[in-house]
């Protein structure tokens, strides 16, 4: 098809859906004399979900388009990103991944052998690249270094070195895998321009850049692998896609933040060019759309009910996965996948075990942050004890089906009409127990000043969080919370000792920010205030 193709049809398929083209000229002029040499690359974290669908899509119209193409599984990139990817587990999750987005592009129809796969590790280590990381390091200021990496980099208040080094790599990477453009997320946006900037002063060509938007989760935010809720799985079944297709963000009319409709727009369209509404007879029947911007009407306008378009999007999604799960039926793609992605006990087990536990308790002696199961909660009424006045009675939506009783006395100066339909942090794993006569099922977080009762606030989750939102301390995000903390051990009182606010107001755990998916916890006033 693509020696059919003139090079402005060329240049059409290789831009389109794009949210921001750096260097289309550069591009125009490669396509009038050769095939363009495109990139994309993957830093191997966490398991990859169906947004990873988005640069599939893309993927495919650079090979329609006659490209070749170099996919990048980038293992030292996955390790410097503030370790999120242990270096024990590195190989075994870049085995992962090849193996899963070639399940992905297998399923959309892409030929694998038009493809080239290239893992970091096997040209970064190299003397002459390691020697222009220095050559670069002289060149990029700290600043330069972390304004680059702000958006795709993991932010901590006192970055490591390695997080700095990020950005510089990834420009290095365009010269050493010999492209003309690197494809990626416009949140890489600042990494592109460094490399601009810099790969010149070094002797470099400067590279055009390919940026697709960035596609909203379930939840309405960036789906995230850190976020179960926000993403659905590659290996998901039936019955999991149904359920988080049911709590997806998709409001009557809404066509903002909408994970759904933008799945609709930005992977079933390009792969197939048009999309069935299936429906009931009697509310219009199947319709079939041949452009995205008339589905996108028709829901704006009410015309296509959210149910039905995520069960039409239910149904699209289990045909591109169907193929990805029989593949890994497999028993050496079952123990790679368990492998590479242990279950948080298990991780806690082992480290327990190193650490000398030997008797099996791992997972009690390990005190991270990520076993309390810390949510956001809507508060629904609030009333005082019947037989206590300085405790309030609540009933707080914490993402189930029915409200939890909670009972504080530390909101004792905190009026009730204040507390009324307020979005809080609830800590939901803790043994509930009996206040003067009515049982407590969770803990309400709040900041407050030792030594001063009346100084009391709740916590604050960030703007336009949900009740149920799962809350993270920053490099924990991946383990799992326990069940019920076990009262005897104090896992709670332990960790709870480390929560502060920060002098600007931000709720943290040993200098490390309590976050949603929409960002920061905080409190109004409290600097310096303790958590519990």
């Amino acid at each position: 098809m693509a020696d059919q193709l003139s090079p402005d049809e060329k240049l059409d398929l290789i831009t389109r859906n794009l949210q921001e083209v750096l260097g289309e000229e550069k591009l125009k002029q490669v396509l009038q004399e050769r095939e363009l040499k495109v990139y994309w690359g993957t830093a191997t974290t966490g398991k990859p979900h169906v947004a990873y669908f988005v640069p599939m899509s893309k993927i495919a119209d650079f090979l329609k388009a006659g490209c070749e193409v170099t996919i990048l599984f980038a293992d030292l990139h996955a390790y410097l990103d503030n370790m999120k990817a242990p270096w024990e587990l590195l190989e075994l999750r870049v085995k992962y991944y090849e193996q899963v987005i070639k399940a992905m592009l297998e399923s959309i129809g892409v030929p694998l052998d038009k493809l080239k796969f290239v893992k970091g590790t096997d040209y970064q280590l190299s003397r002459e690249y390691t020697l222009d990381v220095y050559r670069l390091s002289s060149m990029v200021t700290e600043h330069d270094a972390k304004k680059a990496g702000a958006e795709v980099v993991k932010q901590v208040e006192h970055p490591l070195l390695s997080g700095l080094l990020y950005p510089g790599l990834q420009a290095l990477d365009e010269e050493y895998l010999k492209v003309d453009a690197q494809f990626g997320g416009v949140d890489q946006r600042k990494i592109f321009t460094l490399a601009e900037k810099y790969l010149p002063s070094l002797g470099y060509a400067k590279r055009a850049h390919l940026m697709n938007p960035m596609v909203p989760g379930l939840t309405g935010a960036k789906m995230s692998s850190s976020e179960e809720e926000s993403k659905i799985d590659l290996l998901d079944s039936k019955e999991d896609v149904k359920k988080k297709l049911k709590k997806a963000f998709c409001e009557p009319g809404n066509i903002e933040n909408n994970g759904v409709l933008s799945f609709v727009k930005y992977v079933l369209f390009p792969l197939r060019g048009e999309f069935c509404i299936k429906r009931d007879p009697k509310w219009g029947g199947d319709k079939i759309y041949t452009v995205f911007e008339e589905v996108e009407k028709d829901f704006a306008e009410e015309a296509v009910h959210p149910g039905d378009l995520k069960a039409s999007v239910e149904a699209a999604l289990n045909q591109l996965l169907e193929p990805i799960r029989k593949k890994f039926e497999s028993p050496e793609l079952r123990k790679l996948s368990n492998s590479a992605y242990p279950s948080a006990s298990k991780t806690k087990a082992v480290k327990g075990a190193k650490a000398g536990g030997g008797g099996g308790g791992g997972e009690d002696n390990e005190l991270v942050p990520s076993r309390l199961d810390i949510r956001v909660g809507k508060v629904i009424s609030v009333e005082k004890h019947p037989d206590a006045d300085s405790l309030y009675l609540e009933k707080i939506d914490v993402g189930e089906p029915e409200p939890r009783t909670v009972v504080s006395g530390l909101v004792a100066y905190i009026s009730q009409e204040d507390l009324q339909d307020r979005m809080v942090l609830v800590l939901c794993n803790l043994k509930p127990q009996k206040m003067r006569g009515i049982e407590s099922q969770a803990m309400l977080l709040c900041a407050s000043i030792e030594g001063d009762p009346r100084r009391v606030e709740p916590l604050d989750p960030p703007e336009g969080s949900s009740p149920g939102e799962q809350v993270f301390v920053e490099g924990y995000e991946t383990g799992k919370p326990d069940d019920k903390l076990n009262p005897k051990k104090k896992v709670w009182e332990k960790l709870q000792v480390d929560l502060k606010v920060s002098d600007e107001c931000v709720a943290q755990w040993k200098d490390r920010h309590l976050m949603t998916k929409l960002g920061q916890i905080t409190c109004k006033t409290l600097k310096g205030g303790n958590i519990s």
